[in-house]
């Protein structure tokens, strides 16, 4: 028995299911297929891992924070030395709890 999953992605089995179409210019569709083409791949196998190395490339992006090392290490110090809060901020933290 194959069982789809909620988006469709795959089967418990590991089979495609879901399905993804795109209108394309006859120039795109033709870029497309000669990239393909020189990395021996078919077009559905290019265009899947191109999208998919973006689409990761782009969450990652906009999730993970590079710093810089003086910027790292003054993250650090803020944490690690962070200075007792004062009355205002224990006022505000008291209305909040």
């Amino acid at each position: 028995m194959i069982t789809r999953s909620k988006e469709g992605t795959k089967s418990s089995s590991g089979e495609k299911t879901a399905r993804l179409e795109a209108r394309i210019t006859v120039a795109q569709k033709e870029l497309f297929q000669r990239a393909a083409a020189l990395q021996g791949r078919s077009l559905t196998d290019f265009l899947v891992s191109s999208a998919q190395e973006q689409a990761m490339r782009t969450i990652r992006e906009h999730e993970v924070m590079e710093l810089s090392a003086r910027d790292r290490e003054a993250f650090v110090t803020a944490l690690l030395d962070s200075p007792e809060p004062g009355p205002r901020l224990r006022k505000a933290a008291d209305s909040y709890l």
